[in-house]
């Protein structure tokens, strides 16, 4: 599903797949923010125990990564901001801080749980249904996607 994206995010795109856990999350890119290869997604968080795919901008990301303090910070990008305020704050409580317009699928690699996050407004709109036996996902943007095969 990835591959149909190509001319919709022609900068970088990636794969994550967990065949254990059932999962994959495909993403393309249309460099904005953080042109090196530290915005590359999916991302992990610093610890390993998340993986996200986003599509959007947190506008208040600077403010965030100020709250959050010091860290080993890879980039510049919001992306790498918004992980590790899922990982200090707790998903539910890190995205009553954000302010923007985004769509977040975000697999909690310990809990073992699917996060499928948009903006309160739902600018960054956030697709799903069903392909035979499999649950699919995607945002619809000018350049990125998400699918998962749980």
């Amino acid at each position: 599903m990835g591959a149909a994206l190509a001319h919709r995010g022609p900068d970088d795109s990636g794969i994550f797949h967990d065949l254990k856990e059932g999962i994959g999350l495909a993403f393309r890119r249309l460099s904005i923010l953080d042109l090196s290869a530290e915005g590359h997604q999916p991302m992990y968080s610093a610890s390993g125990r998340f993986v996200m795919v986003f599509n959007g901008e947190v506008y208040n990301f600077e403010e965030i990564r100020g709250e959050l303090g010091p860290h080993q910070w890879r980039g510049h990008s919001d992306t790498e901001v918004i992980l590790e305020a899922f990982e200090r704050w707790d998903v539910e409580a890190a995205v009553q801080r954000f302010v923007g317009m985004f769509a977040i699928a975000l697999w909690d690699r310990q809990e073992r749980k699917l996060h499928l996050i948009r903006d309160r407004l739902g600018i960054k709109p956030l697709y799903y249904g069903r392909a035979g036996s499999a649950f699919v996902f995607w945002f619809r943007a000018e350049s990125y996607m998400a699918a998962s095969g749980v």
